[in-house]
This record gives structure tokens, sequence and C-alpha cells, in this order.
């Protein structure tokens, strides 16, 4: 992968200590998750003041399934265009580091840093299980080197899929508690746990080793709920990206079966959108 703009390192440096920053107690970052660079100025221009990633999004949008094949050449790809586009910091969604080994996910953080993120969620999700604990610690631990040798204090954002993948007689939030404390001791910033949105459970997690981030989506509780249990960042994940192309099925569904188009009515009007993409990113 080419870039044309080369990245100014102290910029990104002062980029990584901003989005560190916005991660506070009481006061959780909240991430409106984007997949292209016009996705990326929207929620920006809507006042977001950081842009995370959507894997799913970024895979859809190139015509590959979510946890298929999108590859780290393309997810470098898509954050180059995204971090070129907006001028708050950006943070990736890598999933499982696209490869097994620690080498592999070294190499995919070495990829998207130097194409412009700041930060990175990494997943411990391996096929339809998950790594063992001491795995994606070393795995985390690879990410945190590969950062420090670029000199960026890249925010990592450790996933653990413990109650999206995890069955049977699991005790779910003690096997997420035991790998808390693994990936903070590899160097993790905080602990994702996408499915988990129990005020108590994320509490008590809150109570541990690393700063909690959760997934939201409708009906799940309040950003105000959320911050008093102790998260300290609220994404949506896919929710918009989804959103978006159900737009496009029932706007096409209206037009063919009933023709109108009524569907396409609460739109962003030409000229700002237009206007959105041509302004530099600040």
């Amino acid at each position: 992968m080419t870039r044309h703009e080369p990245i100014d390192p102290q910029r990104q440096i002062r980029q990584a200590e901003i989005f560190a920053g916005l991660h506070r107690s009481g006061d959780p970052l909240l991430l409106a998750n984007a997949w292209d660079a016009a996705s990326a100025r929207t929620v920006v221009h809507a006042g977001a003041k950081a842009v995370a990633t959507t894997s799913a999004g970024v895979a859809w949008s190139l015509g590959v399934p979510d946890a298929a094949d999108l590859g780290v050449d393309r997810a470098a790809a898509a954050i180059e265009r995204i971090a070129a586009a907006v001028g708050v910091p950006v943070s990736a969604d890598i999933e499982a580091g696209y490869g097994p080994e620690p080498e592999a996910v070294a190499a995919t953080i070495t990829a998207v840093v130097q194409a412009g993120a700041v930060g990175v969620n990494l997943e411990d999700r391996r096929g339809p299980g998950l790594f063992e604990p001491a795995e994606q610690a070393d795995r985390l631990a690879a990410a945190r080197a590969a950062a420090d040798r670029l000199a960026v204090p890249v925010w990592i954002n450790a996933r653990t899929d413990v109650f999206l993948a995890a069955d049977g007689p699991v005790k779910k939030l003690q096997a997420v508690q035991e790998r808390a404390v693994a990936y903070a001791a590899a160097g993790a910033d905080s602990l994702f746990v996408p499915g988990l949105i129990d005020l108590e459970a994320i509490a008590e997690l809150a109570a541990g080793p690393l700063p909690i981030a959760v997934m939201v989506w409708a009906g799940a509780p309040t950003v105000s709920e959320l911050a008093a249990a102790g998260a300290v960042r609220i994404s949506l994940g896919s929710a918009i990206a989804q959103a978006a192309y159900a737009v496009a099925a029932r706007a096409t569904t209206e037009l063919l079966e009933h023709g109108t188009y009524d569907s396409t009515a609460d739109g962003i009007p030409y000229g700002t959108m237009n206007d959105l993409l041509g302004t530099p990113a600040g």
C-alpha cells in the first residue's frame, strides 16, 4: 500500500494522546463506527470526537462477509482513506489480527498505524471458539511491541468474545475477569466486551484491571446508565452500516412494489454531502 501523503509523526502522537484522553470515567468516549471516508466525514460532521471503524461495514462495502477474508492490506487501505478524510483520531477494527501468530498481529498493527490509526481493536476469537487467555496475551504483547517500535502510543482495545462465542457451562463473567488480568499484563489499555449490556456485570468488570468498553444497539441501556456503571467507551459497532443498508432495501422495495419514494425523504441533501466531502480534513 502506497500512502500519498506522509503522516506527520508528531501529529499522530498527539492524536494518540487525544484519543487516550477521551476514555474517561463518567464521560465515556462515544463512537459511531464508520466504514469509508464518507461515513467517517459524516459522523465527524455530526460531532464525533473520534472515528472507529467497523470491520463488518468495511468488509460489506468491499463485497466480502465480515470475519471472512478482509485481510490486512484492505483493512489498512480503508484506514488510510478514513484517516486522510478526518481531523480526529482514528481507531482500526483489525478483527483477530489477520493471522493467529503474534508475528501476524504485529504486521497488522504496523500496517494500520502506518496508515494513520492511533488505536486498534484486537479480538480473541478464533473461528467458532476463542484463543486461550495466554495465547491472546502473547498476541496482545506483540501488538504493543509493534506499536512501541513505531513510537506511537496506540490505544489497544482488547476485545473478548466470551459473551458472544462461549457456550455450555462457562461462567462468562469469571472468564472475562480472568482474561482481563492476562490482557492487562500484556499491555492492553481497555477491555471490550461485546454482547454484555448488564449494568451490574459492567460495574463489576469496571472495578478490575482494565477500563471497560461496550457495544450498544437499539434497546440497550442509555449512555448515562452505562457511564454510571463504569463504561469508558461506548460504540455502535456495525449498527449504522446495517441501518444504512436497510434504507437501501426499504427504498428499493417501496420503489418496486409501490412506485413511491418516501423512504429516501430523510437523506442528507446532495449539496450538503458533496460539500462535506470537498472540505479538507481539519
